[in-house]
């Protein structure tokens, strides 16, 4: 079965299909171009979704790894015929000649130094979640895109699967689950790089500006895993599993429920079990985010079996909604409704021929996924063209990927935060307040959202 014509057989991404193709009418007349920051995995795949669904042409690529520099270049080769020009520090590609886009695929810390720069070079953005690496991050982001007016959309694509639209149209929006006061999300999966053993330091290869690299974050010892997606293992680099896995959960929660900031945070966790991992990243974790009735929690842990039977790994990932009248399960690729009378469950799997709960091939979930990305990328052109806030704007990924950070930073305080985005304070605490911004290595600065 070739692509289009199973993506023809499914009604939800059929749906993507007819959505992206009215976006592409208006797609600027003038060819934009797009420069990239950070060209290792996840920038390569933003890339091929660009490429795929968008008339665009990459003029820069640049990442402090020559030798991702070297596979970029390549799969770059597969769409035109120029070869863009590459650059191992952000500013210097800037300086060049500031592309119309700017795709920001670096590790977490270096999110908002990056973002900021390209949004005061005058360029638009689409970064990875999430935001940045503490709250005052956020802020700045926030400040820069809006003084600037500039289109920054996060890469929370969950924003864009009309699965999710349609569980809220059939089950919530409707009134049919009754009032929900309780949601749980979760991931049973694992990180890049992390293993429950120690790792030996390494030698820095000579492809690699490690020094540049760490940027404003601490400089940890080095580890061969760090150069591909192992960095996500060390809180230096990144914001741990809730971090990389939660702000998705979190981000698709707040859009289904139309919420903005949490009253208050609160997170218990650390490494209980694998005391002799290399990495310091919580293999446990709760966290609670408390709105007015109604409770949202994050878990996670890295020890034990999952309490969900797995067919595939979108299984072991996803947010579940308790109302009155039932609970309704969402994962990246099904949507599945428990009456709470006892009456039959009912839903949909994107993967399903069938176009309900059975026959589903989990063969076909690239194929599916792509759907949700091409309309994300098309949603961000669409807001490009239109000079309007995309579906996923940065002040929406600033508050999920907070969310986040607070609750990190509720592990460590050991106590429930209340974050003021009107003040950027923790009132009456002035200890969290200073951990709201991450000290930075010299010469790095920490941006101020009061002067970006």
């Amino acid at each position: 079965m070739n692509r289009r014509k199973f993506v023809s057989n499914l009604a939800v991404a059929g749906a993507a299909v007819a959505a992206s193709s009215r976006l592409r009418a208006v797609d600027t007349k003038k060819r934009p171009t797009i420069g990239l920051i950070g060209s290792g995995w996840y920038g390569g795949v933003n890339l091929e979704v660009f490429a795929r669904c968008t008339d665009v042409e990459v003029v820069a690529l640049c990442d402090v790894n020559t030798r991702n520099l070297t596979k970029t270049l390549a799969l770059v080769a597969k769409h035109q015929t120029r070869a863009p020009q590459t650059y191992t520090d952000h500013r210097a590609m800037l300086a060049a000649g500031a592309p119309d886009i700017v795709i920001i695929a670096s590790p977490d810390h270096w999110h908002a130094l990056q973002t900021i720069d390209a949004i005061q070079a005058g360029c638009d953005v689409y970064l990875e979640k999430p935001i940045g690496v503490d709250v005052i991050e956020g802020e700045a982001m926030v400040a820069a895109a809006r003084k600037y007016d500039r289109v920054v959309q996060v890469n929370t694509q969950r924003r864009s699967n009309p699965l999710y639209l349609e569980a809220r149209d059939h089950y919530m929006r409707n009134g049919r689950m009754g009032k929900i006061s309780l949601v749980e999300t979760y991931s049973y999966l694992g990180i890049e790089g992390w293993s429950d053993g120690p790792i030996p330091d390494a030698e820095v290869p000579a492809h690699l500006d490690y020094e540049r690299y760490a940027g404003p974050a601490p400089k940890v010892p080095y580890k061969a895993i760090i150069e591909d997606r192992g960095w996500r293992s060390f809180m230096a680099y990144g914001n741990g599993i809730i971090g990389n896995l939660g702000v998705h959960m979190l981000d698709k929660v707040r859009m289904l429920l139309d919420l903005g900031w949490p009253e208050t945070i609160h997170s218990t966790g650390g490494i209980y079990v694998h005391k002799n991992s290399f990495s310091d990243v919580s293999d446990t974790q709760h966290s609670t985010f408390h709105y007015p009735d109604l409770d949202i929690s994050w878990e996670h842990r890295m020890w034990g079996a999952s309490p969900i039977p797995q067919r595939n790994w979108s299984d072991q990932w996803g947010a579940r909604f308790l109302g009155e009248h039932g609970t309704l399960n969402l994962t990246m690729y099904e949507y599945v409704f428990t009456p709470a009378d006892g009456g039959p469950r009912e839903g949909r799997h994107m993967m399903s021929t069938s176009g309900d709960l059975e026959n589903v091939d989990f063969g076909q979930a690239g194929e599916v996924f792509q759907e949700t990305e091409n309309r994300h990328v098309l949603d961000f052109m669409a807001a490009r063209e239109q000079r309007s806030r995309p579906l996923a704007d940065i002040e929406e990924g600033h508050i999920s990927s907070a969310m986040c950070e607070l609750a990190n930073l509720s592990i460590d305080l050991g106590r429930p935060l209340a974050y003021d985005p009107a003040s950027r304070t923790v009132p009456g605490d002035a200890e969290a307040t200073g951990h709201l911004a991450r000290a930075y290595r010299a010469p790095w600065v920490h941006p101020d959202p009061t002067t970006v």
